[in-house]
């Protein structure tokens, strides 16, 4: 798969059948989030977001866990001295628009492929991508309560619109370790596949996705998204919006012909 240079050996970018797989690659260190490792990550994301060549974005981590959150060991070592907290606050909006925020408002399909432990901010990275697919052993925790904080990049917002109020207070309140067949059950984690095979299926998986009509995913992603939080009059408007815009009509003709004609359309 050819590899686009990320700046780090922490985080690889590979771009192959039109899906852009993104590896958090610190084993060593169940793949948590660092100095060197976020910015990368955030680097990242609007560069396959503007490639032409890429119709879904795949987030997956190297080893036996997908992100294990923060790396405590890491993070703000360098720091001069105490700050105020107005200047902290605003510095983690920041970081946090830039990553889960950026994830969650992609223009294409995003997959958070799960091949051992999400917790944390590694949860909440997970949680903001469109779709989440784990192997068998895989397991997800918030962990924040562990240490003695509420939680961030998201993750109060993203759990109640996936599982509902009362299981996203359990979640953070418990800090459950869930299995993967157990966020199955709850509609956190959409497929589960065997361990030996899995990262042969998420990317068999994401290539159904990647090879889709790209132009019409995205205007179904902001419809649904959009429709979360605005009167079912501003989704009509929106709907319409997006059914007219001419920018989408050679991926409908091309899908009608292929229906005309008994066969799989051809989008790219």
């Amino acid at each position: 798969m050819p590899q686009l240079e990320t700046g780090t050996e922490e985080l690889l970018c590979g771009i192959s059948n039109r899906i852009a797989l993104i590896t958090l690659n610190k084993p060593h260190k169940k793949n948590a989030l660092g100095d060197i490792l976020t910015p990368a990550l955030r680097a990242v994301l609007p560069v396959v977001e503007a490639r032409d060549d890429v119709g879904c974005v795949m987030i997956t981590g190297t080893g036996s866990a997908f992100c294990a959150g923060g790396d405590v060991t890491e993070m703000g070592g360098s720091a001069p001295g105490p700050r105020p907290a107005e200047e902290r606050i605003a510095e983690l909006v920041k970081k946090q628009k830039e990553l889960t925020g950026r994830i969650y408002h992609l223009r294409k399909p995003t997959i958070a492929a799960l091949p051992g432990a999400a917790a944390g901010a590694g949860l909440s990275i997970a949680l903001a991508c469109d779709i989440r697919i784990a192997a068998e052993s895989a397991f997800v925790t918030t962990a924040f309560k562990n240490i003695g904080l509420s939680g961030d990049y998201g993750s109060s917002w993203f759990l109640p619109r996936l599982i509902g109020l009362a299981r996203a207070k359990t979640m953070m309140y418990d800090s459950p370790r869930l299995s993967a067949r157990e966020c199955k059950e709850i509609g956190l984690v959409d497929q589960v596949f065997p361990d030996a095979s899995f990262r042969e299926d998420a990317i068999n998986y994401a290539g159904g996705i990647a090879q889709g009509p790209t132009i019409a995913l995205g205007k179904i992603k902001q419809n649904l998204q959009q429709g979360l939080d605005q009167p079912l009059e501003a989704s009509f408007e929106l709907e319409a919006s997006n059914m007219i815009d001419p920018s989408g009509h050679d991926e409908s003709k091309e899908a009608i012909q292929a229906f005309k004609e008994k066969r799989d359309p051809k989008f790219h």
